[in-house]
């Protein structure tokens, strides 16, 4: 089996990670204008919490932020621990790995990771995030399929 070759990151694939970069930088520092900024107006995202159908559209996405900032605050981290983007001529996405949590849930977990996945596109010249999916794997037991 042979590994496929990675190529140099195109122009686009450079725009969007600074962009995704940005706005994690952002995210941690609670500053909400700058979290909106590279976003879409009919953004979806599925998030860890509710609700299970998502949020739709920037203001709704705009409600969710308040209170993860609170969280935030009280010294969590958000860094990207890695990052992967896939780009095309006007559509893209991308899949990072993030540390998210407290000291104290990062000393107890520390492989512990959020993931992202972003769907973009090219509007007006410049990128936009049109998706964002955030998850945490599912750590509880799997049922032995025998006792079901």
């Amino acid at each position: 089996m042979t590994t496929p070759e990675r190529k140099e990151p195109n122009v686009a694939e450079k725009e969007i990670r600074e962009l995704i970069e940005r706005w994690a930088t952002a995210v941690h520092a609670g500053d909400l204008d700058a979290v909106l900024a590279d976003h879409t107006g009919d953004i979806i995202m599925f998030d860890v919490p509710p609700p299970q159908e998502g949020v739709r559209g920037i203001q709704a996405y705009r409600d969710t932020w308040p209170g993860f900032f609170e969280w935030q605050a009280q010294g969590a981290t958000f860094e990207i621990v890695e990052l992967d983007i896939t780009a095309g001529e006007d559509v893209a996405f991308a899949w990072a790995l993030l540390r998210c949590g407290t000291a104290e849930e990062n000393a107890a977990h520390p492989d512990h990771r959020l993931r992202l996945t972003i769907g973009l596109r090219k509007e007006n010249g410049r990128w936009v995030v049109t998706h964002e999916h955030h998850s945490f794997p599912d750590e509880a037991p799997v049922p032995d399929a025998a006792a079901l």
